[in-house]
């Protein structure tokens, strides 16, 4: 590794470091879905089951606990469960945008390096063979092996080099752009179920027991005669 590095010329230390900085964007990345990584059928469970007993504050705390965009969704609409539907959608909606960055973030970084890393390594090539035609030109069109085969090797490491750090840095951001829209997919039918948790649970309270209704008449009825 030192010897390429040593012969790849000064464009592979530019290079090195775009590797180190797409590493560090593309970990950044895993944490961030890795920690986002919530069952959202539980979730909306446990806190349906809350809503069934009225218990909006119990589900206010279970969603502030719960990590992930899904659950910063629902509690925001836990936070004004009493407002109508269409208010209840809007303000699923704006939550859901508000964690789109977040999803997103990093991601032109990651294509940035998949871009620029083949870019650096052609410029290595062109470099080296420029070298090489120098050295022939001092020569005086005299070269030796060794001095054209120096010049090739820095112009073929820096293209390897370049492409070697592209390919897996584009397709890391093929894969966490796919999970982003993924998880936001789940952001936003998250955000509809929990609007139709509240606005059922809110709805009960409604219902009249026709039963204990009949037994109030049958009491009051005798109480007048």
């Amino acid at each position: 590794m030192g010897e390429l590095i040593e012969q790849g010329g000064p464009v592979v230390w530019p290079l090195l470091v775009l590797a180190a900085f797409g590493l560090l964007l593309s970990l950044e990345r895993f944490f961030t879905f890795h920690r986002s990584r919530v069952n959202v059928g539980d979730l909306l469970i446990g806190l349906g089951a809350h809503l069934r007993k009225k218990a909006f504050a119990e589900a206010r705390h279970e969603a502030s606990r719960a990590p992930g965009p899904v659950a910063r969704v629902a509690h925001a609409i836990l936070l004004r469960h009493e407002l109508p539907r269409q208010d209840l959608r809007d303000i699923a909606q704006e939550a859901g945008q508000l964690e789109v960055p977040r999803l997103e973030r990093n991601l032109r970084g990651i294509m940035a390096v998949a871009m620029v890393s083949p870019l650096l390594g052609m410029l290595g090539t062109v470099l080296g063979l420029a070298q090489t035609f120098m050295k022939m030109r001092d020569a005086g069109g005299i070269t030796t092996t060794a001095d054209l085969s120096a010049g090739i090797f820095q112009a073929l490491v820096t293209t390897a080099l370049g492409l070697t750090i592209a390919i897996p840095m584009y397709l890391l951001y093929l894969y966490f752009y796919a999970r982003g829209k993924r998880l936001l997919h789940r952001i936003e039918r998250g955000g509809i179920e929990m609007v139709n948790l509240v606005i059922d649970a809110r709805g009960e309270s409604d219902i009249v027991d026709l039963s204990e209704a009949r037994k109030e008449d049958l009491s009051k009825g005798a109480r007048k005669s």
